[in-house]
């Protein structure tokens, strides 16, 4: 759950949660150390947690400056590759992190984001480029990159009007996980998800603060398309959302704390969370609904105004390194397009039915529309839905 206040004095327990959170990405340097009070104890933290604190001198390498700036997800990077960075070029990495493409693309239109590179999902590419927010790539900048060992279907929403704007990072699905210990029945699809939701799972389940996934999972317990805009299946959507809403524990992107907690029994989860928490958890599964979903990729983008552009397409090219970009995965647990990285993968991961399912499966998930991130309906739902 979210905290509203900060400077509020937290238990124990929210204490290791949000420990948690800033050690696996979910939360910046600055909200952990304000919402735990440790603010002013940055010395004794320093000595506890190596990386955790800086010095308060920031080195330069070569002319890419001192710092940059990237927008990601929560749970979706490796702390010793951005700590390995940082010692090779004196870049310090400043990280903010965002539960929904709508947050990001809010942010990058009301300006000054500050941030250098940031990570979209397929379907809003097309979307920044028509409104100006994202740049070109100069692909000779990123040596690391080459088109050949990539998976085809994850690498062309980079690409609009010929141009290259962003390359691939990770890609994935969305399904939900739920504690077997917890729940006696054995779902298999998103109609069942929900009507856990309303019966054995009440006041135990998470959604998504994120309309695509959660309207779009809605959608699917009619059978509707996930990317559907009919005012008549979103009207079926928003009036099942809102007989759940009373039922749910939390309306909230970052939802491994409950889970691992135990607060949470379920919630709607993106692969690489699935495979985090069953690897902790093997209580805790991962399941694709069997009437479809949505299948994804994320990408590597600077934006339009990026104030460190050196410093941008060092750190792209430097997370694109097969070697490095192997080491991500085995923090995080999302697949990858590049070729070259799934084969530095250890056999547990590349055979793994979470990270990649069983064909049949994926063959009935749909890539997000570009057209969902700015439905005016679709955004209104979710408004009504959270106000309720």
């Amino acid at each position: 759950m979210s905290r509203n206040d900060d400077n509020a004095p937290i238990s124990a327990k929210e204490f290791i949660n949000e420990l948690w959170r800033y050690k696996n990405g979910s939360v910046s340097r600055r909200h952990f150390l304000g919402v735990t009070g440790l603010g002013a104890a940055t010395a004794v933290m320093a000595t506890a947690m190596p990386g955790l604190v800086g010095s308060g001198r920031a080195r330069a390498a070569g002319n890419i400056g001192d710092r940059v700036s990237i927008a990601t997800w929560p749970n979706y990077y490796s702390q010793d590759n951005y700590d390995a960075f940082t010692k090779e070029s004196g870049a310090n990495i400043q990280i903010s992190v965002f539960g929904s493409n709508e947050e990001m693309l809010a942010k990058l239109q009301a300006g000054g984001t500050g941030w250098d590179v940031f990570v979209p999902t397929n379907y809003t590419i097309s979307t920044y480029v028509d409104l100006d927010l994202i740049q070109p790539l100069d692909l000779s900048r990123l040596p690391n990159f080459d088109e050949k060992h990539y998976i085809k279907r994850f690498i062309e929403p980079g690409t609009v009007n010929g141009k290259v704007y962003a390359v691939p990072k990770n890609w994935g699905t969305t399904g939900f996980v739920l504690n077997r210990n917890k729940i006696t029945s054995n779902p298999t699809t998103w109609k069942e998800f929900w009507d856990l939701a309303k019966g054995e799972a009440s006041s135990r389940v998470m959604v998504h603060d994120y309309q695509l996934t959660t309207i779009g999972n809605a959608l699917k317990y009619f059978g509707y398309s996930f990317n559907s805009i009919d005012p008549k299946e979103l009207g079926d959507a928003e009036k099942l959302l809102l007989e759940v809403k009373p039922h749910l524990f939390a309306i909230n992107s970052d939802y491994q704390p409950g889970m691992r907690s135990g607060d949470a029994w379920m919630s709607i989860a993106w692969t690489g969370d699935g495979l985090q928490l069953n690897r902790d958890m093997p209580e805790i599964d991962y399941v694709l609904g069997q009437e479809g979903g949505e299948l994804w990729s994320d990408f590597y983008a600077i934006p339009k105004e990026a104030p460190h552009l050196d410093a941008a397409y060092a750190l792209i090219n430097f997370l694109i390194d097969p070697k490095v970009n192997a080491a991500e995965v085995a923090v995080h647990g999302y697949p990858v397009p590049d070729n070259r990285t799934t084969a530095l993968l250890p056999k547990e991961m590349t055979d793994n039915p979470i990270m990649y399912p069983a064909q049949e499966l994926l063959n009935a998930l749909e890539f997000g529309a570009a057209v969902t991130l700015t439905d005016p309906l679709r955004a209104e739902i979710m408004a009504r839905f959270k106000a309720a």
